[in-house]
C-alpha cells in the first residue's frame, strides 16, 4: 500500500487518483481529509504532518510512502520522527516531493535551507529514497482568479521574464512512476514544463481558453510585494520575488526528466489553462 500525504493539495489530489486507477491500494492523508475528497476505496486518514503520531493510522501495512514537504509549514515538520514512524509501520519506499529551491537557492531560509534539511533526513533515513525537485507550478495562477473573473486582468510583476512552470498533474504522474516503479532509489529529479512562460505569456493563454482577451497591468516589484505581504511572510516574499524577477540560470532550465520519466513531453502551460479554465469564468 501507498501512502500520500497532501492527498488535497494540486499535487497530492492527482497522484491518488492516479495510482488508485493503475489498481494500488491507497491511503491518503490531509488535515481535513474526508471521503468525499478521494476516490471508491482509497483508505482516508486526517492527519497532520507537524504532529507525527496522527500518520501512525495511515501507515498502517503500507510499504511506500509520498512525502509531501509541508510547503509553507515547512519549517514546522521533524521530518526525522515522521520518518521514525514509517520505518517502525514497515515503509521501506519514500518519494519526497521537495523544491527547486533547495539546489537554486541554498541561501535562503524559506525556500532552500528548509527543503534540504528535509531532503538530507530523507537521504540519512536508510528507506530506499527519491526526490522530486519542480520548479513553478502553473496552478500559481489561481492567484489570478479572482481580477480574470471579475475583470479579465491579470496583475503581475515582471511581465516578460519567463519560467518553466510545471502541470502539478506531471509531478503527480512523476510521483506515481517513482512509487510504482523500481529503478529510482537514490535519485533526484528536477521537474519543469516545456518551456519558459512569461507572466504576459500566461495571460494571452487564459484568454484563449476562455475565448476573450484577458488583459495584462505589470506591477512594480513594491506593488507585488504589498499584495504578498498580506498572505506570505516577508522573507518567503522576498526570495519569490527574486526568483520571479531575476532568476538563476538553473531556474530557467528545461528539464528532460519529466519526459524522460513519463515517456512524453510535459504539458504546457496553455493546456493547463484550458483544463482547468472553469476557475476563471
Amino acid at each position: 500500500m501507498i501512502v500520500v500525504t497532501g492527498a488535497t493539495g494540486n499535487v497530492g489530489r492527482s497522484l491518488v487518483r492516479s495510482l488508485a486507477a493503475a489498481g494500488r491500494q491507497v491511503a491518503a492523508t490531509s488535515r481535513g481529509i474526508a471521503a468525499a475528497d478521494v476516490p471508491q476505496g482509497v483508505r482516508h486518514h486526517p492527519a497532520d504532518l507537524t504532529d507525527p503520531e496522527t500518520l501512525r493510522p495511515a501507515f498502517e501495512g503500507a510499504d511506500a510512502l509520498f512525502l509531501q514537504n509541508g510547503g509553507p509549514s515547512a519549517h514546522l515538520l521533524d521530518p526525522h520522527a515522521i520518518l521514525g514512524v514509517a520505518k517502525a509501520a514497515g515503509i521501506t519506499r519514500v518519494v519526497l516531493l521537495s523544491s527547486q529551491g533547495a539546489a537554486t537557492r541554498p541561501e535562503s531560509a524559506s525556500h532552500g535551507g528548509t527543503a534540504r534539511a528535509i531532503e538530507d533526513a530523507v537521504k540519512r533515513s536508510a528507506l530506499d529514497w527519491t526526490i522530486l525537485r519542480p520548479g513553478g507550478f502553473d496552478s500559481n495562477a489561481y492567484a489570478w482568479a479572482e481580477s480574470v473573473r471579475t475583470r479579465r486582468v491579470v496583475a503581475a510583476p515582471f511581465a516578460d521574464i519567463g519560467l518553466p512552470l510545471i502541470d502539478p498533474s506531471d509531478i503527480a504522474e512523476a510521483g506515481a512512476v517513482t512509487l510504482r516503479e523500481d529503478g529510482h532509489a537514490g535519485r533526484t529529479y528536477e521537474l519543469t514544463g516545456p518551456a519558459l512562460v512569461t507572466p504576459r505569456q500566461a495571460a494571452r493563454a487564459l484568454g484563449a481558453a476562455l475565448g476573450e482577451p484577458v488583459r495584462f497591468d505589470e506591477l512594480t516589484r513594491a506593488e507585488a510585494r504589498a499584495g504578498m505581504l498580506q498572505f506570505m511572510p516577508g522573507p518567503v516574499v522576498d526570495t519569490t520575488l527574486d526568483i520571479l524577477g531575476a532568476p538563476t540560470p538553473a531556474e530557467q532550465r528545461v528539464s528532460p526528466d519529466v519526459e524522460q520519466l513519463l515517456g512524453r513531453r510535459p504539458r504546457t502551460f496553455a493546456d493547463w489553462a484550458h483544463d482547468h479554465v472553469a476557475v476563471f469564468r
